[in-house]
C-alpha cells in the first residue's frame, strides 16, 4: 500500500507540481475507509465503481458551484486570474510575495495558453531558481 501512496504522489508531482500530501491523505482516507467493506466481503470492484460513482457526484457538485472567469474581449479578467493565483499560492509562499509571484504566474500562463481552445501547455512554462 505504500508503494501505491509513493505512486501517486509521484504522479501528482509530475502531472500538477502541487498537491502531493492531499493525494496522500485522500487516498489514505479511501483505503482506509475500503478496509472494512472488503472484511464485509463487498468484492473490490464494487467498491471502485463506488468511488467512481462518488467522483461524479463531486464532479457534478464542483460544476455546480464553479464560477466563469469573466473576459473581455476574449482575454480572462486579469483581476479574477490574480485572485485565483494568490489563493493557489497561498500555502506556498509568505504573505509579502503574493501579489508579484501572483502576478508572474499569471503571465507566465497568459504567455503561453491557447485562449480559442481553452487550454495552457505547462511544459511551455519554467522555473528558474536564483539566489
Amino acid at each position: 500500500m505504500i508503494k501505491l501512496l509513493v505512486e501517486l504522489s509521484k504522479s501528482q508531482d509530475d502531472e500538477i507540481g502541487d498537491g502531493t500530501t492531499g493525494v496522500v491523505v485522500l487516498a489514505s482516507a479511501l483505503l482506509e475507509h475500503a478496509e472494512p467493506l472488503l472484511d464485509r466481503g463487498i468484492h473490490p470492484i464494487r467498491i471502485a465503481d463506488g468511488y467512481d460513482r462518488a467522483c461524479q457526484v463531486a464532479l457534478a457538485e464542483l460544476g455546480r458551484i464553479a464560477e466563469d472567469v469573466p473576459t473581455k474581449d476574449g482575454l480572462p479578467d486579469r483581476s479574477s486570474l490574480l485572485r485565483t493565483a494568490k489563493t493557489t499560492l497561498g500555502s506556498k509562499i509568505v504573505n509579502r510575495c503574493h501579489n508579484k509571484f501572483a502576478a508572474m504566474a499569471v503571465d507566465a500562463v497568459l504567455a503561453v495558453a491557447d485562449l480559442e481552445h481553452r487550454d495552457v501547455n505547462f511544459e511551455l512554462i519554467k522555473m528558474l531558481t536564483k539566489v
